[in-house]
Formats: C-alpha cells, structure tokens, sequence
C-alpha cells in the first residue's frame, strides 16, 4: 500500500504549510470485473492517465466523477487485501507486502486528486462529498489493519525477517508495514477493535469539519472597507488589490482585506489607522470561537478528547506519546527539554523588542500601550531606522516570474544541472495555474512541476507541496509535483511583486519539490517526502539558503519596470536585518508549539471543558502568554494539529531547523552553490526519501551528529543553549 493511501487511510494526511501525497502508478493486475470496467468506462479514474507522466487530466474530471470512483476504489482494494489476507500460500514478502504495496492503485488515483483539489481548489459538492467520505475511509482503513488473518500473514514475515535475506529497502518496508499495523490496532482484541473503529470514524468526520470550519470562517471573516482614506500606508497595488478583492464579492466602491491563515495579518505591517489595525487582527484572532456555524472551540476539545481515548486504547500515556513514538524526536521528554529549552530566551528577546518598539509608540506621543495589532506596523519602522529600508523597497525587485524562473530554477539548476521547459499544452484546474518539464542534467526528462501561486477563495491558506505521482521503480513511475502558495493576485495587467518572506516561502517550498524530484527508491511506501514529519521539513529549509546567495539574488531581483539588479546596499540591509525580530518570530511559533504539546499530552480525564481558558493557562503554564506576541496559530483555527496531520507534531520546523542550520553551515564551508555540493546532497540525502533511518542520511550526508549551535547563533538565542 503506497504511502499517501496509507496516510488518507490513517487519517494523517500532512497540512498547511507542506502537504505530502504520493504516486499514482501505472496500473497493473487488480481485482476488476468487467462489469465494473464497463460501468465506470467514462470515469478519468477508472485507469491510469495517459498523459505523459501520468499526469491528471484535470479537463476531464468533473464533479461527479468522484463519488463513484472512490466507492468502485475502495471495492477494489478490499478485494485485492481480501485475495492477499485469505490466500492459502505460505507468506512471502512478494505475495503479501509487495502484493499489498500494489494494491489500491483506483483508490489512489482518486484520493490524490480529490484531496489536492479540496486544499488547492475546493467547491460546496467537494466539500459535501469530503464529509460524507471521512468515516467511510475510516471504516476502509479498519477492514485493513484491524484484519486478523493479513497481520498473521506480516507478523510470520516479520518474525523470519533475518531469515529472508531481504536487501535493505525491502527489510525496511516489512518492519514499517508490521509498525504501521500494530500502531493502527491490530493486536487488540475484538472488543477493543471495535472501539477503535468508532474512534477513528469520529475523528475523521471531526477533522475535516475542523478544517472547512477554517477555511469559511476566514473567507466569512475577511475585512470590508468603506474608504481608501482609511487603507492609508498600503502601496497603490495592495490597494487595487483590495478593490479587486470586493469586487469578486460583488462590493461596489468598497474594500476587502482577506484573511490569511496565521495570526499575523500582512498589511497590519502597513496599515496607519491603528483602529482598522486592530479590527483587522482580532477579526483574525477571534476565527472560529464567537459562535456560528463555524465555531471551532467544541470541535477542538472533541478531536483531544478522542485522540487521547484511542491512545490509551492502543497503549500510550497520551495521544503525543503516540505520535512522537514513530518520529526522530521519539519522545515527549526530548521535543519537552528542546521547546523548554528555548521558551525563556525567545521570549526574553521579544520582550526586550517590545520594549524598542514602545519607545517608538512614546516618542510619537501616542499614549497606549503596545499590543498585538501593533507590534508589525512598528516593527517596520523599526526596522527602516536600524537598517533603512523597508519591504515597500524591496517589492519592485520581487516579480513573481523572475522569482520562480530566475531565481528559484536557477538555483536548482547551478546546484543539481536539472532544466525547465513550460509546458502549456497540459490541462490545468485553474487558468492561473502553470505547469513546467523538468530535465536532468544529462537531457533526459525527469518530472513535471505545476506552479499554483495564487491565493483564492477555494483555496486554504497557507503554503505546501504535494505530488500527484510520485518515483518508484516498482512502478517505473517519475515524479509530478506540485507547490502552492497564497500570493495576492493583481488586477489584470499589473506586475505580481512579493514580499521577502513570500520569497523565501517561493524557494522553501521548492525544496520540497526537489526532495520529491531526486526520489530514487524502489517502493512507493518511501517515495520523496514520505519520511518522519520532524524530519520533512529539513531538505526544504536548506533551500530557503539560496534566496540570498549572491549569485542566485543578482540574477532574479531585477527591477520589474527596468530590469535593474537590486543594489548592493539593499542587499547588504537584507543581510544585517536577518536577525531582526527574531525574538518575535521565535516566540510565536514556539507558543504554538507549547500550545500543541499541551493539547496532546493530555489524558482522556484532563480534557477541558473550555477551550480558550485552556489555551490561555497552556500558554501561561508554558510561559509564553506574552501579549504582544500571540502563537502563531490558535487552537480554533489551528489547521495543522486539529485538521491535518501535525498533531504534537508542530514543533518538527524547529527539528529540522537543527539539521538545516548544520547543512547551510556545510555548504558555505564547501564552496556554497556548485554541482559537486548539489549531487552530494542529492546523492546523500534527498534520494533515500524514507528508504532509511532520515538521522543515518544526515549523518552520511554532514560526516556527524548534528549540534544545535548553529541554529541558536542564527536566532540569536544563543542564551538557550546555557
């Protein structure tokens, strides 16, 4: 069973920022009646795509195309487990787990585009059909991995594993699929089972109505404004943006400020009039707790209370202790001593920038006290009379083509020889959609890359990757790849210019793609970026490196309306404020990291009854409750932990900031951005995908064990280490 099945199955399924989803491969022997053939002859899931790569024929899939496909899927696969689970044959590994890893290959077709589309596009029948599906996936995943006779079948394997001489990829998918079995329930006994059944159903309704709640509260939410005079301090294009952005909702002479999907809002950077600040972020902050059809509060207390019953079913102290078992953290102690660890000095430093920005606030005589809506308005000017410049400087160097193509495709091609072409000949799912050819460095074609930059109403908030195929030599399949972002679009006919964090995000994202591109395995199981999820984020972080090497930075900030490289004394500001706000950014995320341990980590006798006093005592408990800086996400709208697949998992960015900030420090002391650096890391590290402990990559990859000192002199928390 390939990976992406696996997770939709167990519903894990990765969210916002980084979605992974694997392969679609060619189709081979499966259970298939003809009848069935003939009836779903029409349907573009029915078999593979014949476009190159196998790439999804998004013109031909309608609507309805997928109740029946998921259904005729799902029959299939429990067919092809029921011929596996009941074969009287002796167990092997080809007739059981190679067996299992080609089946579902209709169910697999239909899951990854049906659930990249509810992120990237989504609908009202989507969204109906996603609810309706959610315990019916469930119940799939139970008749697997709750089936007695297939886990007898996996555990003789297991037992005989040193006897099966089995070479290493093979050894490591029978260990994971007999892990991935036990975890999913499969020695308990039928009571139990049972249990666990209405468990994982709940949680999987639950967990998708958390994430709609999200997505129609944060368009429902969106800011209208009556008068330009009020969007004083916007740029001309951020305010035609807003024009724009009312007129789609049919506002006459009005204004709209959409919501993103964090705390923070952008344009409270921007905004002057302090009371529109304000509104704006507690329209924000407040997403999912005032009541309606899209609260969240009881949502939220229902997924902990469930999550913590079905791990003391299964055997753990609590739902965290779960998760974290299959991780390279492995341990709540050891994510507890890190986040900790760092908890006092990042606040500390946001304190102490606190303290900078109210100056500020008193030298201009404005008699309040500094809060949440105000910290990114002062922060900028701030930053302008430390370093003097601001984002408004920068934007005009930022055009999103040259960013894309002359920035992040060339960085990939002086790191790893690999080519774009742009294909437009390949049907999209949405006009604003691109899609590119990717050749290695020998010419012969490797993956297809589709470019989803634009935010939108049917699209969820924040940034991620997902394949709609994925490499495996099983399948002979190559890579089609996918990043998503949340830019404002422009008016027609304006220049699309990105803030610096939009372009750091444009090449994070993309290393994600190339840990998906450079795959050389043989299963699906360990394709790309199916590796631990505190070790996913590692590869695409190092990327974010070759946003300001000069090399990289010359060649794609180039003025939008002259082509004039960006000036070397801006680029020095950029350099010198690369630590600014750290404090800040630490502190956020950090809060929501606490804030998602202390969720977790609750038995089934502690869950609360009031979800916001819980978040308020976590985050005081935590000492993090620092007001100026709220976390990052809140629970009611925090998509990653309660809608996606991070639960007491969000603390993985800072992981593998650990090995990342270790990698950036190896490639500057090798000589930075040339082939010999790009195939090493290639060869070392982004080709395994999980075809091996992730920590033995990085080991063989950076010559030791990682050392954090790095990644606190890059945060200036250099104190945490004491």
């Amino acid at each position: 069973m390939n990976k992406h099945l696996l997770l939709i199955l167990l519903g894990t399924a990765l969210a916002s920022p980084a979605t992974y989803v694997t392969a679609a491969p060619a189709d081979s022997a499966s259970v298939t009646p003809k009848k069935t053939a003939g009836k779903l002859a029409d349907n573009p899931f029915a078999s593979a795509s014949k476009l190159p790569y196998h790439y999804p024929a998004f013109d031909q899939i309608k609507n309805e195309h997928y109740g029946p496909a998921f259904t005729e899927g799902m029959r299939q696969h429990a067919a092809e487990i029921a011929l596996i689970a009941g074969s009287h044959a002796a167990p092997t590994f080809d007739n059981t787990v190679v067996a299992m890893e080609r089946a579902g290959q209709m169910l697999n077709r239909v899951s990854i585009v049906f659930f990249s589309l509810t992120g990237a596009n989504t609908n009202p029948t989507l969204e109906a059909l996603s609810r309706d599906l959610a315990p019916k996936l469930a119940a799939h995943q139970d008749q697997i991995f709750l089936n007695a006779r297939l886990f007898q079948r996996i555990s003789k394997l297991y037992e005989a594993r040193q006897a099966l001489k089995l070479d290493a990829e093979s050894g490591r998918l029978l260990e994971r699929y007999y892990t991935d079995f036990v975890r999913a329930g499969a020695k308990l006994g039928d009571k139990d089972k049972q249990k666990l059944k209405s468990l994982n159903a709940q949680l999987a309704s639950l967990a998708t109505k958390f994430s709609q709640n999200v997505l129609k509260e944060t368009n429902a939410s969106a800011i209208i404004v009556d008068s330009k005079a009020e969007l004083q301090g916007l740029s001309e294009e951020e305010i035609a943006s807003a024009a724009e952005a009312a007129k789609t909702r049919g506002l006459k002479d009005k204004f709209v400020i959409p919501l993103m999907n964090t705390t923070g809002q952008p344009f409270e950077a921007s905004l002057a009039n302090r009371a529109l600040r304000q509104r704006l972020h507690e329209a924000s902050v407040n997403r999912g707790s005032h009541g309606g059809e899209f609260d969240n509060r009881q949502v939220a207390i229902d997924l902990a209370r469930l999550r913590a019953e079905r791990a003391t079913l299964l055997g753990y102290a609590n739902h965290a202790a779960y998760g974290l078992e299959d991780e390279t953290a492995r341990t709540t102690t050891a994510v507890n001593k890190m986040l900790g660890e760092l908890a006092p000095a990042a606040v500390n430093n946001a304190k102490a920038e606190g303290a900078e920005l109210q100056k500020i606030i008193d030298a201009q005589q404005g008699n309040f006290k500094l809060a949440a809506w105000d910290w990114a308005f002062y922060t900028e000017q701030l930053r302008k009379a430390k370093y003097s410049f601001d984002d408004s400087q920068l934007r005009p160097y930022f055009e999103l083509k040259n960013v894309l193509e002359n920035g992040v495709f060339f960085a990939a091609t002086k790191l790893y020889g690999i080519t774009f072409k742009e294909r437009t000949d390949l049907p999209v799912y949405h006009p604003s959609v691109k899609v590119y050819e990717i050749f290695d460095a020998d010419g012969k074609s490797m993956a297809l890359f589709i470019a989803d930059m634009y935010a939108r109403d049917t699209k969820r908030g924040g940034a991620w990757m997902n394949a709609y195929v994925e490499q495996s030599t099983l399948f002979g399949t190559h890579p089609v790849l996918a990043n998503h972002l949340n830019i404002p679009q422009p008016p027609a006919g304006q220049p699309t210019l990105l803030t610096f964090d939009e372009v750091r995000t444009a090449f994070h994202e993309f290393g994600h793609a190339l840990h998906g591109l450079f795959s050389n395995v043989k299963y699906p199981r360990f394709s790309g970026t199916n590796v631990p999820r505190d070790f996913v984020e590692y590869p695409s972080q190092v990327n974010e490196m070759w946003a300001t090497w000069p090399e990289v930075l010359k060649n794609y900030a180039r003025h939008y309306q002259n082509g004039e490289v960006i000036p070397q004394t801006l680029v020095d500001k950029i350099t010198a404020a690369n630590k600014f706000n750290q404090g800040f950014a630490t502190t956020e995320y950090l809060a929501a990291s606490l804030l998602d341990q202390r969720w977790h980590q609750l038995t089934p006798a502690q869950i609360p009854k009031d979800a916001l006093a819980f978040e308020a005592d976590a985050l005081k408990q935590a000492g993090v409750d620092f007001a100026p800086v709220p976390p990052r996400y809140r629970s009611t709208y925090f998509s990653h932990i309660f809608g996606g697949g991070y639960s007491a998992g969000y603390y993985a960015y800072l992981w593998s900031e650990v090995l990342d900030a270790e990698s950036v420090e190896w490639f500057k002391e090798n000589g930075g951005l040339n082939r010999k650096n790009g195939d090493w890391f290639r060869q070392q590290l982004l080709s395994k995908g999980g075809s091996m402990d992730p920590l033995e990559s990085f080991r063989n990859f950076r010559g030791r064990e990682p050392k954090i000192e790095p990644l606190l002199i890059r945060r200036g928390l250099q104190s945490g280490s004491k």
